[in-house]
């Protein structure tokens, strides 16, 4: 009889245990749901941190962006010797002229001077210090180095400055819309910006400071433009 009862007591107990356990496993269910349902909800959106807008972004790059590169290989004069506050003088009377019109002098001060590479802008010529045919934007003109270069027609010295080309340069800027630039010059610290000098002023000497005619014997490399436009200087000049 009392081994009834006591079965029946842990029966009770049994039950009741299964009960709370199964109570317990309900919770547990509903509670993991409920959070399932909230994600679900949410969008599966999660917080983020503040940051700057792409425009934001854009316009501070572009207020650090550096200056565009030059073209590899050129060098630009340096600004502050070029301004384009520096006045030009006028040659009303020419220092020398011929029949032909021609207004400018012999820049090398050298009888036996003679042109070694023409102006040639419409073909190729052959360099021997880059091994390679290229047009020539100027003549170069051979004479022993450190001959004296002079300033072929009056005018003003609106640049001296450092080529990566052709080395060692100046720049005279003369009336009705011409320049001359002597370069591959020995020195080039005779004459200053803003320098006003005449037909035959003394600027330099023949030197061999050009990078890209460095395998060549000491010449003046002479450039000219008219109107900011490459021009033969055999044209105006009598060689």
């Amino acid at each position: 009889m009392r081994q009834a009862q006591r079965k029946k007591e842990k029966d009770k107990i049994a039950v009741a245990l299964m009960l709370a356990f199964c109570v317990i496993a309900l919770t547990s269910i509903f509670t993991i749901k409920s959070n399932i349902e909230k994600i679900n909800n949410s969008g599966g959106e999660l917080p983020v941190s503040d940051s700057t807008s792409t425009q934001d972004v854009t316009g501070e790059a572009e207020k650090q962006a550096p200056p565009p590169d030059v073209t590899a290989g050129e060098t630009v004069p340096d600004t502050a010797e070029t301004s384009t506050d520096i006045s030009v003088i006028d040659s009303a009377e020419p220092k020398e002229t011929d029949q032909t019109g021609r207004i400018f002098i012999n820049p090398v001060r050298d009888d036996d001077a003679y042109i070694t590479n023409e102006y040639s802008m419409d073909s190729l010529i052959y360099s021997v210090t880059l091994d390679q045919y290229m047009t020539h934007c100027g003549i170069d003109i051979e004479a022993p180095e450190d001959t004296q270069v002079v300033a072929a027609a009056d005018g003003t010295v609106t640049a001296v400055y450092e080529d990566g080309r052709f080395g060692t340069s100046v720049e005279i800027t003369h009336d009705n819309g011409f320049i001359t630039v002597y370069s591959n010059l020995s020195t080039n610290e005779i004459v200053e910006t803003g320098d006003v000098v005449t037909a035959g002023t003394i600027i330099g000497g023949v030197g061999m400071s050009g990078l890209t005619e460095s395998l060549e014997p000491a010449h003046l490399h002479l450039e000219m433009l008219k109107d900011g436009v490459y021009v033969n200087p055999a044209d105006y000049i009598r060689f």
